[in-house]
């Protein structure tokens, strides 16, 4: 049972001074105005009615995709759209994909909450995947830090001309009129609803931005509310539609056969027992790349297509496969593991360097060292990899999938199949999970290959076998952390080692990025003069990709598991110890320590790294937490802090061993500063998830790897 008080996911004084903290915005979007859509360009999105009023909302898509192109050249995109109807309802586009983080709820919310709108009222539209939707990409933690001042902005602006609109009706001034739950009052008492309103607002020009005006943070209806999710009724009872789902008239069933090592070809197939299974329609091989590298290359392998899931499964156990060996076939993830740790011991290239860490350790009185690893993980999302694909005879294409990067799957699909991107038109379903597995559109191209082979509509599912066995996994990790106290007890030296290779392109690259280092090693955020950071390289053998949190995994395990081993040897309390080492109050600034310091993405000045925040979720855990009462027998305790996507979080772990050594977890207890809390309902659920997946991944989801070949398969066991 997870204890997760409620007020620990919702800083109340924060709250109350939330004008004065920017809850993670981008500082480009602001400056776009609000616009009105004109009527024949909003037909070609596909809307339903062009009646009303009709706003498009800019937002910030500052690339094609470049980082998948290679493409720097920037691309205008117009965003979302804002559509109130003659009926009332307000219909509002998500951009961003929704997989259990609430943000096809919650982007649409800050939208409502400004616009005086009746929830009620809100149809939320998930937009397909096309620029003109700005970045679509549903990642790295930033819809809300990259929207949230744009989206209020937009709301506000719509607000402002319906008020204009109801004032020139009754002819009396702006300032006599209010907005109020789906409708505009005169402070005599007259009353407008939104529907009457909607055609009389669109005739009017769009206001300056110096006469639209925020709400007030006590005036919010929904921000900071706890808010259930729009699809909550379909997903419980089953009616809503997650990529699995999709159901197309005719649509085959598809599955592959692939090279347990990844990326390695084949030699030959015998598929005539397969074809023999009744149902089977055809079974063919997908061209295979020496090394799939590419975060968008289909793997290859054995196709094999039926007119349902059972024959498509039977025939695949069926086929007999003569499986070429490639060049890393050798690949063991426990010697790699043994050898890299041993690569710790080296010097490395320093990556961040203040003071003289060598002369503080030959006079330090005390020295604690210590190495942390981290294996493979896999993301074993609830729902595996899965999308449906029709290529039409017109030369059109539509997909229908539970993609993080709709753009990015548009766009791969159109490079797979040699076609203009405009012929593609990727329609996001619900995810059943994605933790940055489902960024990679790598099954969808694999739909869209078979679907063009097949000339038909396909439905290609990944097993939980092929999910486990075939995943863009979590990079392995070796790290090493030395400290120096001196003759007064204080710690004066910092040296961290970090080795692991990074994701990328390819196997060239086989050191971590700035960004990755930045994800809590280079902004390590302890006051300590002498510190040194340093890499090297690691060589890369298996596919790897983003999990959750990232680097931030492996980096945030090490720097706590040393803060308790320092926190020991001083003989000081964890908390006590983490509070001094973090020192005064103060914004560090990291961009001056850090050759290309990496801040998510956001300018370090207007989003600095703050110990006073870091510091008040410490002592907020400590007093929810009960820290420092007396235990019973078999019952103990773990803290740890970290700052991540500019958000600060402190976190006390209870753990119970019975008897047979047998672990339970009574109590998790989160201290969380995320600036606004939106959703708050969201984060809360986020914080129980992460529990769950912390505690997984500690225990029981290693990822090992045999001459090349992942060795587990359904379950993932502990070592």
């Amino acid at each position: 049972m997870f204890c997760i008080p409620a007020d620990q996911v919702l800083n109340r004084k924060m709250l109350q001074n939330a004008r004065h903290i920017k809850p993670n915005t981008m500082e480009d979007t602001a400056k776009k105005g609000i616009y009105k859509v004109k009527r024949r360009d909003f037909l070609k999105i596909g809307a339903v009615s062009t009646g009303g009023l009709l706003l498009g909302v800019p937002l910030s898509c500052n690339t094609r995709n470049q980082y998948l192109t290679g493409d720097a050249e920037s691309v205008f995109s117009p965003g979302v759209y804002i559509q109130l109807l003659g009926t009332g309802e307000v219909s509002l586009y998500a951009h961003r994909s929704e997989m259990g983080t609430g943000i096809k709820t919650t982007l649409p919310l800050i939208i409502a909450d400004e616009l005086e709108a009746d929830w009620d009222k809100v149809k939320v539209v998930q937009a397909t995947g096309d620029y003109k939707y700005g970045d679509q990409n549903t990642d790295g933690s930033n819809s809300i830090q990259k929207h949230f001042d744009l989206l209020r902005k937009a709301g506000a602006t719509a607000r402002l001309m319906l008020i204009k609109a109801a004032a020139l009706e009754w002819g009396v001034p702006v300032s006599e009129c209010k907005a109020e739950n789906h409708t505009v009052v005169h402070q005599s008492g007259k009353v407008f609803g939104y529907g009457y309103l909607a055609d009389k607002a669109s005739a009017l020009e769009i206001p300056d931005d110096s006469e639209v005006s925020l709400k007030s943070v006590k005036d919010f209806n929904y921000i900071s509310k706890k808010s259930s999710i729009y699809d909550l009724k379909d997903i419980v009872s089953g009616k809503a539609e997650f990529g699995i789902d999709v159901t197309i008239p005719g649509a085959l069933i598809a599955v592959i056969a692939r090279n347990p090592e990844n990326g390695a070809g084949i030699n030959s197939f015998n598929a005539e027992k397969a074809l023999a299974v009744p149902g089977v329609v055809s079974v063919f091989q997908l061209e295979t790349t020496d090394w799939a590298f590419g975060l968008e290359k289909a793997l290859g392998g054995i196709a094999v297509v039926a007119q349902n899931t059972w024959a498509a499964l039977k025939a695949k156990d069926l086929l007999e496969v003569d499986w070429k060996k490639g060049e890393h076939a050798a690949y063991d993830s426990e010697a790699y593991w043994e050898q890299q740790l041993q690569n710790t011991k080296r010097k490395g290239i320093a990556k961040r360097k203040e003071g003289d860490v060598e002369a503080a350790f030959k006079n330090a009185s005390e020295i604690v060292e210590g190495f942390y690893q981290v294996p493979h993980y896999a993301h074993a999302t609830m729902e595996p990899p899965c999308a449906t694909v029709h290529c039409k005879t017109d030369g059109s294409i539509e997909v229908w999938a539970p993609v993080q990067s709709p753009q990015w799957a548009r766009g791969a699909v159109a490079r797979a199949l040699s076609v203009d991107e405009e012929k593609v038109r990727v329609n996001v379903t619900l995810l059943g999970g994605g933790f940055g597995r489902k960024g990679k559109p790598d099954f969808v191209v694999e739909a869209a290959l078979v679907s063009k082979k097949m000339n038909k509509p396909v439905k290609l599912i990944w097993t939980r076998e092929d999910d486990i066995q075939h995943d863009f996994y979590h990079t392995i990790s070796s790290q090493y952390i030395k400290v120096g106290i001196d003759e007064n007890n204080k710690v004066t030296a910092w040296l961290h080692r970090a080795l692991y290779p990074g994701i990328g392109w390819g196997p060239s690259q086989t050191m971590p990025s700035i960004g990755e280092l930045c994800l809590g090693m280079l902004d390590m955020p302890f006051d300590i003069k002498n510190v040194l950071c340093e890499t090297n390289d690691s060589a890369k053998h298996i596919r790897l990709g983003w999990l959750r949190s990232v680097s931030n995994i492996h980096q945030a395990f090490a720097i706590n598991s040393m803060l308790d081993q320092v926190a020991e040897k001083r003989k000081t309390d964890p908390i006590e110890n983490a509070l001094e080492l973090i020192g005064e109050d103060r914004n560090i600034d990291f961009a001056s320590k850090v050759d290309g310091f990496s801040n998510y993405q956001t300018n370090p000045a207007e989003y600095p790294r703050s110990t006073k925040r870091l510091k008040d979720v410490i002592r907020k855990v400590r007093e929810l937490s009960n820290w420092g009462e007396a235990l019973s027998a078999g019952r103990f305790r773990g803290f740890a802090v970290h700052s991540s996507f500019l958000t600060y979080v402190a976190c006390v772990v209870e753990i119970e061993l019975d008897k047979y050594k047998n672990v339970k977890i009574p109590n998790v207890y989160y201290a969380v500063d995320c600036g606004i809390p939106v959703n708050p309902d969201r984060i809360k659920a986020q914080f129980e998830g992460g529990a769950v997946f912390g505690i997984s991944l500690a225990l029981k989801s290693e990822i090992t790897v045999k001459n090349g070949q992942v060795v587990q398969s359904i379950s993932m066991t502990m070592k």
